[in-house]
């Protein structure tokens, strides 16, 4: 039995679907140790929610206006949280295509969905924590849930699975420092045109147009609907608009790792 090395440790090249599947746990559990060993970045990926949440929900106590209600701010700050998620998972999957750690491993049998699948595992673990960590600094600020949280996490976990899978595109076309600046974009996008801040039908116009024709803004008004006790056949164009766009990144990520890595 060969063996793939890397950070020390190896991984079994043996062909099979057991040895597959170990191969796919060791390169998920490497990514998540890899993960963990850059606290500055969950310091960012967990932080920098909780100040979105004091600040904003601070701002809507001393002004007035309900979108800044901890009600209407914990699933809007959430949506926004993924989009760092993007920067880093991209960051993360860009680092490893220029080094010899991805040229190993592709030696491997492991197909381009197991890589992808085994770079979003450590991200979406990270995205059910800053959910909680929304809804727990939602409750200490006075958050009124008076529908289906389990619905409301659902959409959120899309959502985040939506991010992820967007990083993963961008880690698979851009090098490192190219997608540092790419998905810094795509957080101040996400900023603009979520209406987690504002509401885009008050902006109207092209700016609402754009922001209706992506994800963030659904995902936003599908979780706010369901936390203030709308069902799910009240959401679900919304929702289906973020399991869209998750489906295609996902399967877009898959082609473009494939395409990236042919060679």
């Amino acid at each position: 039995m060969s063996k793939a090395t890397y950070s020390g440790r190896c991984i079994p090249t043996t062909y099979g679907k057991g040895a597959e599947r170990m191969r796919f746990i060791a390169l998920a559990k490497r990514n998540f140790k890899e993960m963990i060993r850059d606290p500055l970045s969950i310091g960012f990926e967990i932080g920098i929610p909780i100040v979105f949440m004091m600040m904003f929900w601070s701002i809507g106590k001393n002004m007035g206006g309900d979108i800044f209600t901890a009600t209407m701010l914990t699933p809007a700050v959430a949506v926004f949280s993924f989009a760092l998620l993007t920067m880093f998972s991209a960051i993360v999957l860009a680092r490893d295509r220029q080094s010899a750690l991805l040229s190993r491993l592709l030696t491997t049998p492991l197909r381009s969905s197991d890589f992808i699948l085994a770079y979003s595992l450590p991200y979406i673990l990270i995205a059910i924590l800053q959910i909680g960590v929304c809804f727990a600094i939602g409750v200490l600020l006075g958050l009124e849930a008076y529908g289906n949280i389990v619905l409301v996490f659902f959409i959120l976990l899309v959502m985040a699975i939506c991010c992820v899978g967007l990083g993963l595109i961008l880690g698979s076309i851009f090098t490192e420092n190219q997608v540092s600046a790419v998905g810094s974009a795509v957080i101040v996008f996400a900023s603009l045109f979520s209406g987690a801040w504002m509401n885009l039908e008050m902006i109207g116009g092209l700016f609402q147009s754009i922001g209706n024709a992506f994800p963030f803004v659904h995902a936003v008004d599908a979780a706010r609907d369901a936390i203030s006790g709308s069902c799910f056949c009240e959401i679900a164009t919304d929702f289906y608009w973020v399991l869209g766009y998750a489906s295609v990144f996902f399967v877009l990520g898959i082609l473009c790792f494939r395409w990236k890595t042919k060679g």
